[in-house]
């Protein structure tokens, strides 16, 4: 298990990640996104529905919407989705129809923004129990030709741990994939805190948005935070 303050604070460009997590009350969610460029720094996060939405903070400095607006986080189902691009709709019109995470993510790749490639990073967890899905859709090595698809289940999550994923391994030029399986972490119960170690260990210059969300495994309520870098 990583120490996920020290992790974050010690990577300047972690780009966008998904973390997902369990403890005996609650089912932690969280989502942030980051930009280097003035199209990418240019966003805010906006309820929409049970989910989030991407919008342009300045309209007028909106250059390419085609990978930075898009919703983040739906609810289908009894089921949360968490990408970090439009895959969530993917996912979603798949799950309407009765198949599966796997099957909508099979139709989809990485992001096509060479040289980068940035790939597709989603989750799906079960609102009920906590159990829940990982994916990372990448280039393999840089070549574009072929694309690498991962799934991870955790169909019995341990109280008090996570899992988190994200675009980038640091930053570069090009900027290196993340590599290996979803990294573990502790969670715990409380949101404030959770949710300000989070966006205080992002790098200041970085940062955009942080959505954290946790679901009561007693009743279903949920609680919400969303903090935008653009006020």
């Amino acid at each position: 298990m990583i120490n996920l303050e020290n992790y974050l604070k010690n990577n300047t460009y972690p780009g966008r990640g998904v973390l997902v997590g369990k403890t005996e009350e609650n089912i932690v969610l969280a989502y942030f996104i980051m930009g280097r460029s003035v199209n990418s720094r240019n966003r805010v996060f906006v309820p929409f529905e049970e989910g989030i939405r991407t919008k342009a903070f300045d309209e007028s400095k909106l250059s390419d919407p085609s990978l930075v607006i898009y919703a983040p986080v739906r609810v289908i189902n009894g089921h949360t989705i968490v990408t970090n691009g439009d895959q969530t709709d993917t996912v979603y019109d798949f799950m309407k129809e009765g198949k599966s995470f796997e099957e909508a993510l099979r139709t989809r790749e990485f992001e096509p923004d060479p040289p980068n490639w940035t790939p597709r990073i989603s989750a799906v967890v079960d609102n009920k129990t906590g159990a829940f899905k990982m994916s990372i859709l990448k280039s393999d090595e840089g070549n574009d030709a072929q694309c690498l698809r991962y799934f991870y289940e955790y169909m019995a999550p341990v109280n008090g741990e996570g899992r988190i994923i994200h675009t980038y391994e640091q930053d570069g030029n090009p900027i290196p994939t993340f590599v290996g399986e979803p990294r573990k972490v502790a969670v715990n119960d409380d949101m404030e805190g959770f949710t300000n170690m989070l966006w205080n260990s992002l790098n200041e210059d970085n940062k955009v948005s942080l959505f954290v969300r946790y679901i009561s495994l007693k009743d279903g309520s949920e609680k919400t935070t969303i903090i935008n870098k653009n006020k």
